[in-house]
């Protein structure tokens, strides 16, 4: 009987291992887009496009993705002889995830189309993996991810270097305009102004998108 028992013991041994192996979940994707928990404190001032991606990378290396090309969901106006740049064109190839795992958008066709049913209100999260504090993110793009064309206001406060003079465009995290869906989550509206607290008055703190563009 004991030399049985240890032969027993040595044929389910193996196969007792190799459970875990076989019932272990697939891990999810690694966070690829977040919406910032913060702002860097100067209202739409964000120290232009690079700026802005600095503090993308470093809110993403905060949460262990650090690894990855972090890119802001903003777009400038043309300037001075510098051509405009597409919010749309920074933001890489796609698929992004959240910090949930949860798809948002294969590409950045689908991203800006009703294809993208990722985009919602649940699946817009932190890099935390929570809901933003505020309404408004800042765009300064149109519908498809497109800069304005130069004239009329301001709608990125000096490509994103001045909380002065400018209204800049926004998108809704929530994707409501007044409580009321839809709305979309790149371009719904102008705020009141540059500074924190015109940002603040019409829902926003300086928040904006974030993607990893590699």
């Amino acid at each position: 009987m004991k030399n049985g028992l240890k032969i027993s013991a040595l044929v389910v041994l193996p196969v007792l291992c190799s459970v875990p192996a076989v019932l272990l979940a697939a891990a999810a994707p690694t966070m690829s887009f977040f919406v910032t928990s913060v702002g860097p404190g100067k209202g739409a001032n964000l120290g232009g496009l690079a700026g802005a991606d600095a503090h993308c990378q470093m809110l993403a290396q905060a949460k262990g993705v650090g690894n990855r090309t972090w890119r802001a969901y903003l777009s400038t106006t043309a300037k001075q002889g510098a051509p405009a740049v597409n919010a749309k064109d920074r933001i890489g190839k796609g698929p992004w995830y959240n910090a949930k795992g949860v798809l948002i958008a294969q590409n950045a066709a689908e991203l800006h189309s009703e294809k993208a049913k990722g985009v919602t209100e649940e699946n817009i999260m932190t890099e935390a993996g929570g809901r933003p504090s505020r309404h408004d993110a800042l765009t300064g793009s149109q519908l498809d991810g497109t800069a304005f064309p130069p004239g009329g206001d301001d709608r990125t406060c000096a490509n994103w270097t001045s909380a002065g003079e400018g209204r800049p465009w926004v998108g809704h995290t929530d994707l409501k305009a007044k409580g009321i869906p839809p709305s979309p989550f790149n371009s719904a509206h102008a705020s009141a102004g540059c500074s924190p607290p015109a940002l603040q008055s019409t829902g926003g703190d300086g928040l904006f998108y974030c993607f990893a563009a590699d």
